[in-house]
């Protein structure tokens, strides 16, 4: 499957959708498009008509201020109008700056406090393995969240739990809001911290789609443990001014004139 038409209309939706409000986080939005792009034309099982259906695979977005990038992935599969991308964080919208389950068609959890999506897509979890509906449940992170201990204490009783219908995805961009992930506070080697608390870990080029098709491919397949997928990023990828900014593409401003050369930049 070629995922990077859909990739690329992810990014050029994320934009476009913080461009018209003017200035938000576009670099861990950026950097986790691949992902999204693979999880929605293959693995998930939903239905834009049916957002609520019982039974369904369910996305966290813990690292919350990458709300758009989910916002644009849901539009662009048919949950709800490309337009409504445009009514950003205004009054009234159904598209707050970060995910709100009450408002929008498509998502699963409302975003908190960093670290508190991993402890809900754990109980995501649990409760599909009582009810033996099947599903699959699906978290990112972002690095420097694995910063705070709620993530730890989560990956503990996921372990514990041996919950296998579990994935969570680390967006290793290694950078945060404050500088690099390894200045703040050294978080490395990503990998062996979550092997060391029993998860089946993986690591892939994060824009790589077929690498990370693979990568999801082989977690459904585990048994007994869950599943960690570390996504190897760059920040504010696909954007090459963007990216440049290094950790100040964190949350920046995003003006006409700056969305004209990047949607130019993403048709190339």
């Amino acid at each position: 499957m070629d995922f990077k038409a859909k990739t690329k209309e992810i990014r050029r939706l994320t934009l476009s959708c913080i461009a018209s409000i003017g200035v938000g986080h576009v670099g861990g939005c950026m950097s986790i498009a691949e992902v999204l792009s693979v999880l929605y034309s293959k693995h998930m099982r939903v239905d834009p008509n049916n957002p609520d259906k019982q039974g369904r695979d369910r996305l966290v977005i813990s690292k919350g201020h990458a709300g758009p990038a989910l916002y644009a992935t849901l539009a662009s599969f048919g949950y709800f109008d490309k337009k409504e991308l445009l009514t950003l964080n205004r009054l009234g919208t159904s598209l707050p700056s970060h995910c709100n389950m009450q408002l929008t068609p498509g998502v699963d959890m409302t975003a908190g406090s960093l670290g508190q999506g991993i402890s809900c897509g754990v109980g995501l979890a649990l409760g599909s393995k009582l009810n033996k509906d099947g599903a699959r449940i699906y978290v990112i992170v972002g690095d420097g969240e694995n910063q705070e201990g709620q993530v730890w204490e989560a990956a503990m009783l996921s372990a514990h739990k041996k919950l296998d219908n579990f994935t969570v995805f680390v967006d290793n961009n290694k950078m945060q809001i404050d500088g690099l992930t390894k200045d703040v506070v050294n978080i490395e080697s990503i990998a062996d911290k979550w092997r060391a608390f029993g998860f089946e870990v993986m690591e892939v080029d994060g824009h790589n789609e077929n690498a990370i098709d693979e990568a999801i491919t082989q977690a459904k397949t585990v048994e007994g443990k869950p599943t960690c997928i570390v996504l190897n990023t760059v920040k504010g990828y696909g954007v090459s001014i963007f990216e440049k900014m290094g950790f100040a593409n964190h949350s920046t401003a995003v003006s006409a004139e700056l969305l004209e050369a990047s949607l130019k930049e993403l048709e190339d």
